[in-house]
């Protein structure tokens, strides 16, 4: 018995992002198509190779051996596509969160095409850390803290979190002094579960265990969930302006902010060698220098 490709691919694209959705995106299919190949490869392995899970589906041990087996194929055959697909020497494939794309990156882009009209932009937002040395990405703008071994990387903007809270979440319990005084409270998390571990380790706090808490791929959710009373919430401040000024939510901790929790431009020393993806790295500090020229002449009026 011949197994399609098709349905091996689908398996390692549902694989790598996590949820069916993602994989019919990128696919160009709907869910339930999706859903049926995957029931169609399950029949024939002879195993279950995915767990469904409230936020998507988790190899089993059946598909992580058969995720090992296909994964480095699959890259290879991807790397080809693109090869294929586009002129490497005017086209940059740039990946990122949907929050970035949508907030800050994609408003300014027909500024970068007017400089440079020859370099095309192939966007692609994804919550997981794509590996720049093996896959065909040639940047990716990333939230951390700018420590990321063997690529090079350089910061962009660092938009401010808050701590907030329901004012009943914090009766009769000690306040909060130190970010250390969080780890009393239950957490809200954002989808990858990553914010949280990473401004605990801003502020010199090493959280090895894990961090129990939902989690949420919107914002608004999130914050809906503090004003709920479920736990202590890690949000822009755009978010939480309206639940603040009506007194439904508080700060209980205001401390200055983390500059190097930013988001970087992160890349190979290999990938800058090509000059459209320099181009598209210098464009975008120019960008934050832009706006924090405006900021400053802001502030002086």
């Amino acid at each position: 018995m011949t197994i399609p490709l098709s349905l091996l691919e689908t398996f390692i694209v549902v694989a790598r992002s996590g949820r069916m959705r993602d994989a019919a995106i990128a696919l160009s299919l709907t869910p339930g198509a999706i859903s049926q190949r995957v029931r169609e490869l399950e029949e024939q392995a002879g195993h279950r190779l995915f767990r469904r899970t409230a936020t998507g589906v988790t190899l089993t041990e059946a598909g992580q051996t058969l995720f090992a087996v296909l994964d480095e194929p699959f890259l290879r055959i991807d790397g080809a596509r693109r090869g294929l697909e586009r002129s490497s020497s005017h086209r940059i494939r740039i990946s990122t969160m949907a929050s970035f794309a949508a907030n800050w990156l994609v408003p300014r882009l027909s500024r970068f095409s007017k400089i440079h009209p020859h370099i095309d932009i192939e966007l692609e937002t994804d919550s997981r850390i794509v590996d720049l040395k093996r896959e065909p990405v040639d940047m990716a703008i990333r939230h951390g803290l700018g420590d990321y071994p063997g690529l090079l990387s350089v910061p962009l903007v660092a938009p401010e979190l808050i701590v907030v809270a329901s004012p009943q979440l914090l009766q009769s319990r000690a306040p909060i002094r130190i970010p250390a005084d969080c780890l009393g409270f239950p957490l809200l998390h954002d989808l990858d579960r990553a914010d949280w571990r990473l401004w605990f380790k801003a502020y010199g706090e090493d959280v090895s265990a894990q961090l129990p808490g939902p989690s949420f791929s919107d914002d608004h959710l999130t914050v809906k969930a503090a004003v709920a009373g479920q736990g202590l919430a890690l949000v822009r401040d755009t978010y939480a302006d309206d639940d603040l000024r009506s007194g439904r939510l508080v700060r209980p901790i205001s401390i200055q902010w983390p500059t190097n929790f930013a988001y970087y431009a992160v890349s190979t020393a290999e990938a800058l060698q090509r000059p459209a993806v320099a181009h598209f790295r210098d464009w975008l500090v120019s960008e934050v220098r832009a706006d924090s020229q405006i900021s400053y002449n802001m502030r002086l009026s």
